[in-house]
């Protein structure tokens, strides 16, 4: 599951999905939020208090807490350095198509970036188009991912020798000579 490193540590990411498997097993700790609030029993001064988010931040804040971490002035993450580190090192298909998956789930959470600050960019009521260009790049990231869910599945049953009748593709572009299509008429292009 990944929950815990080689030191049996959880990691931040370990317990976002822990908690995230509370609500569904198996839930994408991005589509998760958690809320607190004090029981009816509680003192007065608690009972007006609640607090609630993403599940990803509180997980962090659980982490740096547990194990005595810095919360403030950490470096971003570079997860995407690390898939890409693993992409010229992925050899076995399986490898391939758990890198693809890895970077569809980096889109989604991209995409959650771009639709907060879309959010905030309306808040805050900057220019529309900002908030417009915003609502479209977090539309974009959205199909990256989508596309790649549905690519990933082929690196690992693809065939190992090219054993298949047919041309050879090379880059996309197939070497075989082209087959005759009918030429579009006068003035309409593609």
């Amino acid at each position: 599951m990944g929950v815990s490193t080689s030191s049996d540590t959880p990691t931040a990411h370990g317990l976002a999905r822990a908690l995230a498997d509370q609500l569904h097993p198996g839930a994408a700790p991005r589509d998760v939020t958690v809320s607190f609030s004090a029981r009816r029993q509680a003192p007065v001064e608690y009972r007006d208090r609640g607090r609630g988010g993403p599940v990803t931040v509180y997980a962090q804040a659980l982490h740096a807490t547990l194990y005595g971490l810095p919360t403030d002035d950490e470096p971003l993450p570079a997860a995407l350095d690390a898939l890409l580190q693993a992409t010229h090192t992925a050899n076995a298909p399986e490898q391939k198509t758990t890198v693809l998956r890895q970077v569809a789930e980096q889109l989604r959470n991209a995409a959650e970036i771009i639709q907060h600050y879309q959010y905030r960019a309306q808040w805050d009521r900057l220019p529309d188009d900002v908030a417009k260009q915003l609502q479209d790049a977090h539309a974009q990231a959205q199909q990256l991912a989508q596309a790649l869910d549905r690519v990933a599945p082929a690196f690992s049953s693809q065939p190992t020798a090219d054993t298949a009748p047919g041309p050879h593709r090379s880059h996309g572009r197939s070497t075989a000579a082209p087959t005759t299509t009918p030429t579009p008429p006068a003035g309409r292009r593609r």
